[in-house]
Order: structure tokens, then C-alpha cells, then sequence
């Protein structure tokens, strides 16, 4: 039941990640909404990086008896977001958009794929008949 419980907020916390993350770096950057859609991306991002510690690892080796591969996405998140939101704070335009394309890559994308990987329990959720 634990398990469910932080795998469904782990879920209500990074789905609109998928869709926020995606519309902010494909529409204009800089305007009030792109600030205030970015600020909300993050702290999505935050609040599901810091779920996720507490998800044990269900697939492959484990450290600790809980920590898996997919954990470090994680550092990824608690790397990129801050200095990304202190590239952008010191107008490193640049850097804030590597950092951000990073993330998304990373952090969505990739552990995403992971998470559908057979073995894993979003995997048996859509995938298993």
C-alpha cells in the first residue's frame, strides 16, 4: 500500500511535468508566463525527485536494500534545478537552456522510458494483460 501511495504522487507530480516541461521549451522563453510556468515546472520536478527517494528500487541491484539505478536521475534533478535557476538569475540565458534540455532529457524522457521497462510497476500497469 506504501508503495502505491508514493508511486500515485510520484505520478500526479511528474505527468504535468511531461506537458509543462514540453510546452516550455518549445514556445517563447522569457515572458511572464514562461517565468511563472518555469517556477511551477521546477518545483514539480523538486517535489518528484524527492518522492521518488523514498520509492525502494524494485528492478536490478539495489543499495542499501532500497536505492536502484533509476535513483540517480534524482542527483540530476537536485543538480540541474538549482543551477539552472541561478544561471537564469545571473542571465546566463545559455546555460539556464543546456540545464533545462538536461533535465528534460534526463530526467522525463530517459528515466520515463525506464519506468516502462518490464519488471516495473507502470509497466504492469499498462503494459500487462
Amino acid at each position: 500500500m506504501k508503495y502505491q501511495l508514493l508511486m500515485y504522487s510520484h505520478l500526479a507530480t511528474v505527468v504535468p511535468c511531461i506537458f509543462l516541461g514540453a510546452y516550455l521549451l518549445l514556445t517563447k522563453k522569457g515572458s511572464l508566463i514562461h517565468r511563472r510556468l518555469g517556477t511551477v515546472y521546477m518545483s514539480l520536478m523538486l517535489i518528484t525527485a524527492i518522492i521518488a527517494l523514498f520509492i525502494e528500487a524494485q528492478v536490478g541491484p539495489q543499495l542499501f536494500n532500497h536505492f536502484g539505478y533509476i535513483h540517480l536521475f534524482c542527483i540530476l534533478v537536485f543538480w540541474t534545478v538549482p543551477t539552472a535557476f541561478l544561471a537564469i538569475k545571473k542571465g546566463k540565458v545559455k546555460i539556464h537552456q543546456r540545464k533545462m534540455i538536461l533535465l528534460y532529457a534526463g530526467a522525463i524522457i530517459l528515466a520515463g522510458g525506464f519506468t516502462l521497462m518490464p519488471g516495473r510497476y507502470l509497466h504492469s500497469l499498462f503494459f500487462a494483460g
